[in-house]
Protein backbone atom coordinates (compact mmCIF):
# COMPACT_ATOMS: atom_id res chain seq x y z
CA UNK A 1 0.00 0.00 0.00
CA UNK A 2 1.36 3.41 -1.00
CA UNK A 3 1.65 5.83 1.92
CA UNK A 4 1.53 9.62 1.58
CA UNK A 5 4.21 10.07 4.25
CA UNK A 6 6.58 7.62 5.97
CA UNK A 7 8.48 8.09 9.23
CA UNK A 8 10.16 5.93 11.86
CA UNK A 9 11.74 3.74 9.17
CA UNK A 10 13.89 4.06 6.07
CA UNK A 11 12.05 5.41 3.05
CA UNK A 12 12.20 4.42 -0.61
CA UNK A 13 10.45 4.97 -3.92
CA UNK A 14 8.09 7.94 -4.08
CA UNK A 15 8.61 8.63 -0.35
CA UNK A 16 12.31 9.34 -0.94
CA UNK A 17 12.95 12.98 -1.76
CA UNK A 18 16.00 15.00 -2.85
CA UNK A 19 19.48 13.64 -1.92
CA UNK A 20 20.55 13.39 -5.60
CA UNK A 21 23.96 14.85 -4.76
CA UNK A 22 24.53 12.52 -1.80
CA UNK A 23 23.40 9.36 -3.57
CA UNK A 24 25.51 10.23 -6.63
CA UNK A 25 28.61 10.68 -4.48
CA UNK A 26 27.97 7.53 -2.47
CA UNK A 27 27.39 5.53 -5.65
CA UNK A 28 30.69 6.84 -7.05
CA UNK A 29 32.46 5.70 -3.88
CA UNK A 30 30.79 2.29 -4.05
CA UNK A 31 31.75 1.78 -7.68
CA UNK A 32 35.37 2.74 -7.00
CA UNK A 33 35.95 0.86 -3.75
CA UNK A 34 36.19 3.94 -1.49
CA UNK A 35 35.46 3.35 2.19
CA UNK A 36 32.79 5.81 3.33
CA UNK A 37 31.72 7.01 6.76
CA UNK A 38 28.32 8.66 6.76
CA UNK A 39 27.64 10.99 9.70
CA UNK A 40 24.67 13.19 10.56
CA UNK A 41 22.23 13.96 13.33
CA UNK A 42 19.50 11.47 14.07
CA UNK A 43 16.32 11.46 11.96
CA UNK A 44 17.99 12.92 8.88
CA UNK A 45 17.79 9.84 6.66
CA UNK A 46 21.22 8.14 6.59
CA UNK A 47 19.79 4.64 6.20
CA UNK A 48 17.44 5.81 3.45
CA UNK A 49 20.33 7.37 1.52
CA UNK A 50 22.36 4.15 1.70
CA UNK A 51 19.42 1.98 0.67
CA UNK A 52 18.56 4.35 -2.19
CA UNK A 53 22.15 4.08 -3.44
CA UNK A 54 21.94 0.29 -3.25
CA UNK A 55 18.71 0.45 -5.26
CA UNK A 56 20.39 2.61 -7.92
CA UNK A 57 23.16 0.01 -8.27
CA UNK A 58 20.83 -2.92 -8.76
CA UNK A 59 21.93 -3.33 -12.38
CA UNK A 60 25.66 -3.45 -11.55
CA UNK A 61 26.60 -7.07 -12.19
CA UNK A 62 30.16 -6.66 -10.96
CA UNK A 63 29.26 -5.61 -7.43
CA UNK A 64 27.55 -7.33 -4.51
CA UNK A 65 26.28 -5.12 -1.69
CA UNK A 66 25.82 -6.56 1.79
CA UNK A 67 23.67 -4.57 4.22
CA UNK A 68 23.43 -5.25 7.95
CA UNK A 69 22.15 -3.49 11.07
CA UNK A 70 24.16 -4.27 14.22
CA UNK A 71 21.97 -2.39 16.70
CA UNK A 72 21.36 -5.58 18.69
CA UNK A 73 25.05 -6.54 18.89
CA UNK A 74 26.38 -6.12 22.40
CA UNK A 75 29.69 -8.00 22.24
CA UNK A 76 32.51 -8.77 19.85
CA UNK A 77 31.23 -12.22 18.92
CA UNK A 78 27.67 -10.95 18.59
CA UNK A 79 29.09 -8.80 15.82
CA UNK A 80 31.10 -11.61 14.21
CA UNK A 81 28.01 -13.83 14.05
CA UNK A 82 25.88 -11.05 12.54
CA UNK A 83 28.69 -10.09 10.14
CA UNK A 84 29.35 -13.62 8.87
CA UNK A 85 25.66 -14.50 8.56
CA UNK A 86 24.91 -11.34 6.55
CA UNK A 87 27.89 -11.83 4.24
CA UNK A 88 27.13 -15.51 3.59
CA UNK A 89 23.41 -14.98 3.14
CA UNK A 90 23.60 -11.94 0.88
CA UNK A 91 26.46 -13.15 -1.31
CA UNK A 92 25.02 -16.62 -1.72
CA UNK A 93 21.45 -15.49 -2.32
CA UNK A 94 19.34 -18.62 -2.21
CA UNK A 95 19.29 -20.83 0.86
CA UNK A 96 20.61 -23.82 -1.08
CA UNK A 97 23.81 -21.94 -1.88
CA UNK A 98 24.80 -20.53 1.48
CA UNK A 99 25.75 -23.88 3.00
CA UNK A 100 28.20 -24.51 0.17
CA UNK A 101 29.68 -21.10 0.83
CA UNK A 102 29.85 -21.78 4.55
CA UNK A 103 31.66 -25.09 4.05
CA UNK A 104 34.09 -23.50 1.62
CA UNK A 105 34.90 -20.27 3.43
CA UNK A 106 34.24 -21.02 7.12
CA UNK A 107 34.51 -24.34 8.96
CA UNK A 108 33.29 -25.65 12.32
CA UNK A 109 29.90 -23.95 12.11
CA UNK A 110 26.79 -24.90 14.10
CA UNK A 111 24.15 -23.16 11.99
CA UNK A 112 20.51 -22.60 12.83
CA UNK A 113 18.02 -21.46 10.20
CA UNK A 114 14.85 -19.48 10.89
CA UNK A 115 12.35 -18.59 8.16
CA UNK A 116 11.08 -15.01 8.09
CA UNK A 117 8.25 -13.04 6.51
CA UNK A 118 10.78 -10.76 4.82
CA UNK A 119 10.42 -11.14 1.03
CA UNK A 120 14.05 -10.06 0.52
CA UNK A 121 15.66 -12.30 3.13
CA UNK A 122 13.39 -15.31 3.38
CA UNK A 123 15.49 -16.90 6.10
CA UNK A 124 17.93 -15.83 8.82
CA UNK A 125 21.09 -17.56 9.98
CA UNK A 126 22.67 -18.14 13.35
CA UNK A 127 26.13 -19.61 12.89
CA UNK A 128 27.37 -20.39 16.39
CA UNK A 129 30.70 -18.61 15.97
CA UNK A 130 32.66 -18.49 19.26
CA UNK A 131 36.25 -17.77 20.34
CA UNK A 132 36.78 -21.54 20.47
CA UNK A 133 35.71 -22.09 16.85
CA UNK A 134 36.92 -19.08 14.88
CA UNK A 135 39.59 -16.41 14.99
CA UNK A 136 38.34 -12.86 14.40
CA UNK A 137 40.57 -12.54 11.34
CA UNK A 138 38.88 -15.54 9.67
CA UNK A 139 35.46 -13.90 10.01
CA UNK A 140 36.56 -10.37 9.09
CA UNK A 141 38.31 -11.60 5.95
CA UNK A 142 35.22 -13.45 4.75
CA UNK A 143 33.91 -10.82 2.27
CA UNK A 144 37.37 -10.35 0.74
CA UNK A 145 37.81 -14.10 0.28
CA UNK A 146 34.38 -14.45 -1.34
CA UNK A 147 34.97 -11.42 -3.56
CA UNK A 148 38.20 -12.94 -4.92
CA UNK A 149 36.57 -16.33 -5.42
CA UNK A 150 33.59 -14.93 -7.33
CA UNK A 151 35.51 -12.27 -9.25
CA UNK A 152 33.27 -9.55 -7.83
CA UNK A 153 33.62 -6.43 -5.75
CA UNK A 154 31.78 -6.47 -2.42
CA UNK A 155 30.57 -3.46 -0.48
CA UNK A 156 29.65 -4.05 3.16
CA UNK A 157 27.23 -1.47 4.61
CA UNK A 158 26.97 -1.52 8.41
CA UNK A 159 24.21 0.49 10.12
CA UNK A 160 24.45 1.48 13.81
CA UNK A 161 28.23 1.06 13.67
CA UNK A 162 28.58 3.10 16.86
CA UNK A 163 27.70 -0.12 18.73
CA UNK A 164 31.32 -1.18 18.18
CA UNK A 165 32.39 1.79 20.28
CA UNK A 166 30.17 0.72 23.19
CA UNK A 167 31.28 -2.91 23.45
CA UNK A 168 33.54 -4.23 26.23
CA UNK A 169 37.20 -3.87 25.18
CA UNK A 170 36.04 -1.68 22.31
CA UNK A 171 39.49 -0.31 21.48
CA UNK A 172 40.91 -3.79 20.93
CA UNK A 173 37.94 -4.70 18.70
CA UNK A 174 38.38 -1.54 16.63
CA UNK A 175 42.07 -2.33 16.16
CA UNK A 176 41.23 -5.84 14.95
CA UNK A 177 38.63 -4.59 12.48
CA UNK A 178 40.84 -1.82 11.11
CA UNK A 179 43.86 -4.13 10.99
CA UNK A 180 42.05 -6.59 8.70
CA UNK A 181 39.79 -4.33 6.63
CA UNK A 182 42.50 -1.86 5.63
CA UNK A 183 44.18 -4.58 3.54
CA UNK A 184 41.09 -5.54 1.53
CA UNK A 185 41.41 -4.83 -2.19
CA UNK A 186 38.12 -6.26 -3.47
CA UNK A 187 35.91 -5.22 -0.57
CA UNK A 188 35.04 -1.75 0.72
CA UNK A 189 32.93 -0.51 3.62
CA UNK A 190 30.19 2.02 4.27
CA UNK A 191 29.84 2.66 8.00
CA UNK A 192 27.12 4.80 9.55
CA UNK A 193 25.14 5.12 12.77
CA UNK A 194 22.49 7.07 14.65
CA UNK A 195 24.63 8.48 17.49
CA UNK A 196 26.53 11.35 15.96
CA UNK A 197 28.88 12.12 18.85
CA UNK A 198 30.02 8.48 19.08
CA UNK A 199 30.55 8.24 15.31
CA UNK A 200 32.55 11.46 15.31
CA UNK A 201 34.75 10.14 18.11
CA UNK A 202 35.33 6.82 16.33
CA UNK A 203 36.38 8.36 13.02
CA UNK A 204 37.68 11.88 13.71
CA UNK A 205 39.69 11.29 16.87
CA UNK A 206 43.36 10.95 15.92
CA UNK A 207 43.87 8.49 18.76
CA UNK A 208 41.24 6.02 17.52
CA UNK A 209 42.00 3.07 15.18
CA UNK A 210 39.45 4.10 12.53
CA UNK A 211 40.87 7.60 12.10
CA UNK A 212 41.10 8.37 8.34
CA UNK A 213 39.68 4.95 7.43
CA UNK A 214 37.69 6.44 4.56
CA UNK A 215 35.91 9.45 3.15
CA UNK A 216 33.77 11.34 5.64
CA UNK A 217 30.35 12.33 4.32
CA UNK A 218 28.29 14.68 6.48
CA UNK A 219 24.62 14.46 5.62
CA UNK A 220 23.01 17.89 5.74
CA UNK A 221 19.29 18.54 6.16
CA UNK A 222 17.08 18.65 3.06
CA UNK A 223 16.41 22.33 2.12
CA UNK A 224 12.96 23.77 2.80
CA UNK A 225 12.23 24.45 -0.88
CA UNK A 226 12.66 20.77 -1.69
CA UNK A 227 10.39 19.75 1.16
CA UNK A 228 7.70 22.22 0.05
CA UNK A 229 7.51 20.68 -3.41
CA UNK A 230 7.45 17.16 -1.95
CA UNK A 231 4.76 17.86 0.68
CA UNK A 232 2.48 19.65 -1.75
CA UNK A 233 2.81 16.83 -4.27
CA UNK A 234 1.99 14.18 -1.67
CA UNK A 235 -1.10 16.09 -0.52
CA UNK A 236 -2.23 16.63 -4.12
CA UNK A 237 -1.81 12.92 -4.91
CA UNK A 238 -4.56 12.25 -2.35
CA UNK A 239 -6.88 15.05 -3.44
CA UNK A 240 -5.88 17.51 -0.71
CA UNK A 241 -4.10 20.85 -0.77
CA UNK A 242 -1.62 22.64 1.48
CA UNK A 243 -0.12 26.08 0.93
CA UNK A 244 3.55 26.86 0.49
CA UNK A 245 3.51 28.84 3.74
CA UNK A 246 2.07 25.90 5.66
CA UNK A 247 4.73 23.58 4.23
CA UNK A 248 7.40 26.07 5.28
CA UNK A 249 5.85 26.14 8.75
CA UNK A 250 6.14 22.34 8.99
CA UNK A 251 9.84 22.62 8.09
CA UNK A 252 10.37 25.42 10.61
CA UNK A 253 8.73 23.51 13.45
CA UNK A 254 10.76 20.35 12.75
CA UNK A 255 14.01 22.15 11.88
CA UNK A 256 13.98 20.16 8.59
CA UNK A 257 14.71 16.84 10.34
CA UNK A 258 13.52 14.34 7.71
CA UNK A 259 11.66 11.92 9.95
CA UNK A 260 9.88 14.71 11.83
CA UNK A 261 8.94 16.52 8.61
CA UNK A 262 7.27 13.34 7.37
CA UNK A 263 5.59 12.68 10.74
CA UNK A 264 4.20 16.20 11.16
CA UNK A 265 3.11 16.32 7.51
CA UNK A 266 1.25 13.04 8.03
CA UNK A 267 -0.44 14.33 11.19
CA UNK A 268 -1.61 17.46 9.37
CA UNK A 269 -2.73 15.33 6.42
CA UNK A 270 -4.74 13.10 8.77
CA UNK A 271 -6.48 16.13 10.31
CA UNK A 272 -7.36 17.68 6.92
CA UNK A 273 -10.52 17.12 4.92
CA UNK A 274 -9.66 18.93 1.68
CA UNK A 275 -7.68 22.11 2.39
CA UNK A 276 -5.29 22.57 5.32
CA UNK A 277 -6.39 25.16 7.87
CA UNK A 278 -4.61 26.71 10.85
CA UNK A 279 -6.63 24.42 13.10
CA UNK A 280 -5.34 21.39 11.16
CA UNK A 281 -1.76 22.65 11.61
CA UNK A 282 -2.19 23.12 15.37
CA UNK A 283 -3.87 19.73 15.77
CA UNK A 284 -1.09 18.08 13.78
CA UNK A 285 1.57 19.58 16.05
CA UNK A 286 -0.37 18.59 19.18
CA UNK A 287 -0.53 15.02 17.88
CA UNK A 288 3.22 15.03 17.22
CA UNK A 289 3.96 16.19 20.77
CA UNK A 290 1.63 13.56 22.22
CA UNK A 291 3.22 10.82 20.11
CA UNK A 292 6.67 11.69 21.44
CA UNK A 293 5.73 12.33 25.06
CA UNK A 294 6.64 8.81 26.33
CA UNK A 295 10.05 9.05 24.63
CA UNK A 296 10.84 12.48 26.03
CA UNK A 297 9.69 11.50 29.52
CA UNK A 298 11.98 8.49 29.43
CA UNK A 299 14.92 10.58 28.23
CA UNK A 300 14.51 13.10 31.05
CA UNK A 301 13.83 10.51 33.73
CA UNK A 302 16.67 10.33 36.20
CA UNK A 303 18.37 13.58 35.20
CA UNK A 304 19.84 15.56 38.07
CA UNK A 305 18.59 19.02 39.01
CA UNK A 306 21.76 20.52 37.58
CA UNK A 307 21.21 18.71 34.26
CA UNK A 308 17.61 19.90 34.07
CA UNK A 309 18.72 23.43 34.88
CA UNK A 310 21.25 23.27 32.06
CA UNK A 311 18.49 22.26 29.64
CA UNK A 312 16.32 25.11 30.91
CA UNK A 313 19.12 27.57 30.18
CA UNK A 314 19.42 26.31 26.59
CA UNK A 315 15.64 26.45 26.15
CA UNK A 316 15.76 30.08 27.32
CA UNK A 317 18.09 30.91 24.44
CA UNK A 318 21.49 30.62 26.12
CA UNK A 319 23.84 28.65 23.84
CA UNK A 320 27.29 29.65 25.08
CA UNK A 321 28.94 31.43 28.00
CA UNK A 322 27.38 29.15 30.61
CA UNK A 323 30.11 30.03 33.09
CA UNK A 324 29.07 33.68 33.30
CA UNK A 325 27.98 34.73 36.77
CA UNK A 326 24.47 35.82 35.74
CA UNK A 327 23.88 32.44 34.02
CA UNK A 328 25.18 30.26 36.85
CA UNK A 329 23.18 32.29 39.39
CA UNK A 330 19.92 32.36 37.41
CA UNK A 331 19.96 28.68 36.57
CA UNK A 332 21.94 27.22 39.46
CA UNK A 333 24.54 25.38 37.38
CA UNK A 334 27.21 25.09 40.03
CA UNK A 335 30.94 25.56 39.44
CA UNK A 336 32.69 25.88 36.08
CA UNK A 337 34.01 22.33 36.40
CA UNK A 338 30.45 21.16 37.05
CA UNK A 339 29.27 22.97 33.89
CA UNK A 340 31.86 21.05 31.86
CA UNK A 341 30.60 17.77 33.29
CA UNK A 342 26.99 18.73 32.58
CA UNK A 343 27.81 19.50 28.97
CA UNK A 344 29.65 16.20 28.48
CA UNK A 345 26.94 14.09 30.09
CA UNK A 346 24.09 15.69 28.14
CA UNK A 347 25.95 15.34 24.83
CA UNK A 348 26.59 11.68 25.59
CA UNK A 349 22.89 11.22 26.34
CA UNK A 350 22.12 12.72 22.91
CA UNK A 351 19.97 15.42 24.53
CA UNK A 352 22.11 18.31 23.29
CA UNK A 353 24.62 18.74 20.51
CA UNK A 354 27.49 21.14 19.94
CA UNK A 355 27.33 23.37 16.87
CA UNK A 356 29.76 26.06 15.74
CA UNK A 357 27.70 28.75 17.46
CA UNK A 358 27.02 26.90 20.73
CA UNK A 359 24.95 24.18 22.37
CA UNK A 360 21.45 23.29 21.16
CA UNK A 361 18.83 20.64 21.77
CA UNK A 362 19.53 17.59 19.63
CA UNK A 363 15.81 17.05 19.12
CA UNK A 364 13.84 20.06 17.80
CA UNK A 365 10.50 18.62 18.87
CA UNK A 366 11.65 18.29 22.47
CA UNK A 367 11.98 22.07 22.56
CA UNK A 368 8.30 22.50 21.64
CA UNK A 369 7.33 19.77 24.09
CA UNK A 370 9.19 21.46 26.97
CA UNK A 371 7.43 24.72 26.23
Amino acid sequence: MSKPFVYGMSVAGENFTDRQKETARLRLNFENGINTILISSRRTGKTSVVKKTIELMADNQDTIIVFMDIYDCRSEYDFYNKFAAAVLQQTAGKMEQWWEYAKEFLTRLSPKIAFTADPVNEYSLSLGITPATHKPEDVLNLPEVIAKKRGKNIIVCIDEFQQIGEMPESLSIQKRLRGVWQHHEHCSYCLFGSKKHLMVNLFQNRMMPFYQFGEMMFLEKIPTENWVEYIQQRFASRGKSISKEQCERICELTDNYSSYVQQLAWNVFAETDKTVTDVNMNDGLSALLAQNTPLFQQQLLGLSSYQLNFLRAIKAGIHRGFGRREVTDNYNLGSKSNISRLKTSLVEKELIEERPDGLYFADPIMVHWLQ
